[in-house]
């Protein structure tokens, strides 16, 4: 596992490698890194590609309202794909083992669609946020570390650690996971 993250971190680009310190480094090599490399995950973003390779951007927006109508309602058509899986059952492990230190987790096929959530999120398209833009777009071993900030639903301070995701057999990229951290407890 050392050896991939020193991987990692000597792939990224130089400007991310600099910005990636000893305790993100240390979330990396024990939380993210192994799901990077996980089959279940793996198979599940690529199976999810080929669906949603086919969509259009109407296609994506309507998925994505649809979802946003859901939350907080009782038939949930659209998330429960997403939130009940076997890949978001592992997310939630991983939040739970955390120790209060991962808020949640969340995995994007290549169109910035989720694949899998540890908890639901407020929308189903990430494709316009730095989560996605910053990390499937870049390539292989991206990194995109976001600026601190509270959240009010929690009611802790946040931090998200995005990364690309690459077939390991073709290394192409074919989605992006993020981690929401509680920042306090990176210190």
């Amino acid at each position: 596992m050392a050896l991939a993250l020193s991987a990692l971190l000597f792939l990224a680009p130089a400007a991310r490698a600099a910005e990636i310190d000893a305790p993100l480094q240390a979330v990396i090599a024990q939380y993210v890194q192994p799901f990077l490399e996980d089959a279940a995950l793996i198979a599940a973003i690529k199976a999810q590609n080929d669906v949603t390779s086919r969509y259009d951007d109407a296609r994506i927006n309507e998925l994505d309202a649809m979802w946003q109508a859901e939350i907080g309602a009782t038939e949930i058509p659209t998330i429960t794909p997403v939130w009940d899986n076997p890949v978001a059952d592992a997310l939630r492990a991983e939040v739970a083992s955390s120790g209060g230190l991962i808020r949640e987790i969340l995995v994007m096929d290549a169109r910035g669609l989720n694949v899998a959530v540890s908890s639901v999120t407020s929308d189903y398209w990430q494709g316009d946020e730095a989560k996605y833009l910053e990390t499937y777009a870049r390539g292989p071993d991206a990194v995109h570390i976001g600026d601190v900030e509270f959240d009010e639903s929690s009611q802790v301070y946040m931090q998200q650690l995005s990364l690309s995701i690459a077939d390991p057999q073709s290394g192409a990229v074919i989605g992006a996971l993020t981690v929401g951290l509680d920042a306090e407890r990176l210190q």
